[in-house]
């Protein structure tokens, strides 16, 4: 790309803001900057629409549409923090659960609850999801279909659960390993990749036209898929490979060295 992408989809974590949930003001103006020459500024994450506010709000942004839930959810917010849920994705997710839990027993499980919070087996460790919790049995969490499910288990390892995913084929779903030992549901076929889509026919920008930028392995599709998929230099190997390039580290500000390229 040689001019301002028609629509820039930003992922958060890793991307946006770092582990404590901070935000620079280089990134923040770059992104700014960038909504004011003329592109759509998505947010593309694995967040809920909770969080998916919490970063709209650190930006600035009064208005547009995001992408939550990796993929599951489509929705437009506006200046007063109303939201309107315009696509989701649900699946029965029960049989994929109780295969995990059947290896990892003692794992926390959360079922999404769209612009509330989250169903739960069990606390999750603080900060890391937010929004009402109610405590439910697992039998209660997947009774019904649902957008996504995040199983938790602090004892196990990423490469755990990567294995394990792996092992259990885990039918009718996609799903996501974290940096930490997070595995996240979603519905086969659902990802950042497909929830843009659903974004770019609504604004009528081209799949072409798409700058995307992301570190995380939930990431992969959308930078694949993307006209432009720009990786995070702290970013592991596959999304590397997934990448058309590669910004600097987040702790370099790496996603505002990417905008500032199209920008005067």
């Amino acid at each position: 790309m040689t001019r301002v992408p028609g629509l820039v989809a930003l992922d958060v974590d890793g991307t946006l803001v770092d582990g404590a949930n901070q935000m620079t003001d280089a990134v923040r103006d770059a992104v700014l900057a960038i909504r004011d020459a003329g592109a759509h500024v998505v947010i593309s994450t694995g967040r809920s629409i909770h969080g998916v506010m919490d970063a709209v709000g650190k930006l600035g942004l009064d208005e547009g549409i995001a992408v939550a839930s990796n993929g599951s959810v489509v929705f437009t917010y506006d200046a007063t923090g109303a939201f309107e849920v315009v696509h989701q994705v649900t699946f029965d997710a029960s049989q994929a659960v109780k295969l995990v839990l059947d290896h990892v027993p003692d794992a926390a499980v959360a079922v999404e609850e769209i612009g509330v919070g989250w169903r739960i087996n069990k606390p999750f460790p603080d900060g890391e999801i937010n929004g009402v919790m109610t405590e439910q049995t697992i039998d209660e969490l997947v009774g019904q279909p649902v957008t996504r499910v995040i199983v938790r288990s602090p004892e196990s390892s990423p490469e755990d659960f990567t294995v394990l995913a792996e092992q259990l084929g885990l039918a009718g779903t996609n799903y996501f390993v974290g940096y930490t030992a997070w595995l996240d549901l979603a519905p086969e076929g659902v990802s950042k990749a497909s929830g843009l889509e659903v974004v770019c026919e609504r604004l009528g920008v081209a799949q072409a036209d798409v700058l995307a930028v992301g570190d995380g392995h939930n990431d992969v599709e959308m930078l694949r898929w993307a006209g432009r998929g720009v990786a995070m230099g702290e970013s592991p190997t596959d999304v590397l490979d997934a990448a058309d390039a590669v910004t600097a580290t987040l702790e370099d500000d790496g996603t505002a060295v990417e905008l500032r390229r199209y920008l005067s």
